[in-house]
Formats: structure tokens, C-alpha cells, sequence
């Protein structure tokens, strides 16, 4: 019986092939949750940039351009996410106290419970799913948190 052949030889981690592989693993883990919140949430239907839009309205009301600057976005892309949540009750129109020609965007008390709801239905998955891992795995992302909340500042998230 030959002996088996020796296993290929793996190529070093570059920081461009980890950058790659930390690229996959939040593109899959931000599918995967956006998915298997249907279990909990089932009447969820919220686009994801509405839901980050009621995330940085969480913090206080903001001009229509200051939430497109913030969320990276046109501000007629904005426009058109706000006028769905208008619709829905989510966010109503302030006027500005600085300037009356221009409104400020403000979550409502729905807009607060919808956040509120998703961000506990995401919450209990997340837990759900720590807690199938090996205590070492689930102690190593516990310890990854730090580190990934210092690479989003990195990246230019705005808080």
C-alpha cells in the first residue's frame, strides 16, 4: 500500500486573503440573520436600509441630508426610503428650530417600537446561535466584538 500523498502545502495568510475571508464571513453572517429573523419576526418586511435609516434616527432627529451623509446614500435615495416610512408611521417631519425652511426626519413612538422589536428578534437569534457553539468558539467571538467594533470605526462608520 504506497503511503498517502503529503497534504498541499497552504499558502501563508496574507492580510488581503484575510480581508477576503472577513469579507465573506460578515456577507454571510449579514444574510444569514436577515434570513433566519423570518423564525422569530415572521411579519417582518422591512428593507434593510430602512431599518438602518431608524437605527441612525434612534439618536435624535436629523435633516434628510445629514441622514443621507450618515448613511452614505443620495439624498433622493433618502427621500424616497423616508416617504416609505412616512407611510408606514415610522418617522414623522419636525421643522427645524434652526432653520424653518427645512424639517428634520424623527423616529415616532412606532417607529421606536418597530426598532425595538427588530433589534430583539435579532438579538435572540444572535443568542440562539452563540449559544450552539463550543464555549472556546463562543469566548473567541465574544473577544472578536472589540476588535470588529474598532475596524468598523476604522472603515468610517459614523456613530
Amino acid at each position: 500500500m504506497p503511503p498517502e500523498p503529503a497534504p498541499a502545502p497552504q499558502p501563508p495568510r496574507t492580510e488581503q486573503s484575510q480581508a477576503a475571508r472577513l469579507t465573506d464571513v460578515v456577507t454571510r453572517l449579514r444574510r444569514a440573520l436577515r434570513s433566519s429573523i423570518r423564525t422569530d419576526y415572521p411579519w417582518e418586511s422591512l428593507p434593510m436600509a430602512q431599518v438602518e435609516l431608524l437605527q441612525t434616527l434612534a439618536a435624535g432627529p436629523l435633516r434628510v441630508g445629514e441622514l443621507a451623509t450618515r448613511q452614505r446614500l443620495a439624498p433622493n435615495t433618502v427621500s424616497g426610503l423616508i416617504g416609505k416610512l412616512l407611510e408606514a408611521g415610522f418617522v414623522d417631519r419636525q421643522n427645524d428650530p434652526g432653520d424653518r425652511r427645512t424639517a428634520r426626519i424623527a423616529l415616532t413612538p412606532a417607529g421606536e417600537r418597530q426598532l425595538a422589536d427588530w433589534q430583539q428578534a435579532h438579538e435572540r437569534r444572535l443568542a440562539g446561535a452563540l449559544d450552539t457553539l463550543a464555549a472556546a468558539d463562543r469566548e473567541a467571538v465574544v473577544r472578536a466584538i472589540p476588535g470588529l467594533e474598532l475596524l468598523a470605526a476604522a472603515l468610517g462608520e459614523e456613530s
